[in-house]
């Protein structure tokens, strides 16, 4: 393990420091664990978001791979195009040699890839362009003000499901993005935590490296959008995979498995946490934690969070 982190920290890295991005914002260390799980060149398209905002401040940029910015909704189709042009290269003979091994990547939050850019995404995988597609998951609208997204989990206070006398927060179940991406039957799909380095390594050189499209959704803390301390994004991940919050899973060529401690909570090996733990970590539910809230809503949410948890262990052929 020392030789192999050693190999990683001694290549170049493909995003500077030096960028606004947030105190304690995990999305940085995401781009760097998949960018750097392989050596191939790369090509980088960005959706609008946190990540393309605070990289590019004109006329600075922190990438140190070809880059193209895109709309929020358009991100698929953008990396899917220059895909396609590449393949298009390749065949006439214009392309040079050294570049003849391009990997493609995009990278988008959660707004730009759950709502705004699900249509464009959708269609770049069903057309099985050769891509890799990542989702930094935040949970919200962060960019643009805290407004909830169909990733923001229930009982989340945002601005646009503010807590009130009449209102505890979002009362829709988070969309599975997951299980609608592997509905597409791609050859590799996975959900990630960056505080599983092992994993979130690994899950990423299959994904570049596989024939076809690939997708992965990373667990991706917003410091001030879940009114978090600075200090706590890699905490609050492990947390969020030992309450089930958010289950480790991979699906190659249709077959679901379980991976870290979601393998070790599914086989007994390890406990699962109550949803409380993760909840309690976070500004954004603390309203859930008042005495006329408490039992009702946790009890809502916990069983949210047992439905999804089973599903996932049904398909990775866990019974009971």
């Amino acid at each position: 393990m020392a030789v192999i982190l050693k190999n990683e920290i001694n290549k170049q890295v493909p995003l500077n420091g030096g960028h606004r991005m947030c105190p304690g914002c995990p999305v940085p260390v995401i781009v760097k664990q998949v960018l750097m799980s392989t050596d191939h060149p790369k090509i980088v398209a960005n959706a609008t978001g946190c990540l393309e905002v605070a990289t590019t401040i004109y006329p600075y940029t922190s990438w140190n791979v070809p880059w193209i910015h895109n709309a929020f909704e358009n991100a698929g189709a953008t990396i899917s195009g220059v895909v396609a042009a590449y393949e298009a290269m390749k065949r006439s003979g214009e392309l040079p040699e050294k570049n003849k091994d391009a990997k493609f990547i995009a990278f988008g939050g959660d707004g730009g890839t759950y709502d705004i850019g699900l249509q464009s995404l959708s269609g770049a995988l069903e057309r099985g362009h050769n891509f890799l597609y990542v989702c930094y998951d935040n949970e919200g609208y962060m960019n643009t003000g805290i407004q909830r997204s169909s990733a923001t989990p229930i009982g989340a206070n945002t601005t646009t499901t503010p807590v009130g006398k009449k209102s505890w927060g979002k009362t829709q179940p988070r969309k599975d993005l997951l299980s609608i991406v592997a509905a597409h039957h791609i050859p590799y799909a996975a959900s990630v935590a960056p505080h599983d380095y092992n994993d979130s390594m690994a899950k990423s050189k299959k994904a570049i490296e596989v024939n076809g499209p690939s997708f992965l959704v990373y667990f991706s803390p917003c410091i001030p959008g879940w009114k978090i301390a600075s200090d706590v994004s890699f905490e609050l991940s492990k947390i969020a995979v030992q309450t089930c919050f958010w289950p480790l899973v991979e699906i190659e060529n249709g077959e679901w498995s379980l991976t870290g401690d979601s393998k070790r909570i599914a086989e007994g090996k390890k406990e699962k946490l109550p949803i409380e733990d993760f909840l309690k970590t976070q500004g954004r539910f603390k309203h859930l934690f008042k005495p006329k809230l408490q039992e009702d809503v946790l009890k809502i949410i916990q069983n949210d969070i047992d439905k999804s948890w089973n599903f996932y262990k049904k398909m990775a052929g866990y019974t009971d």
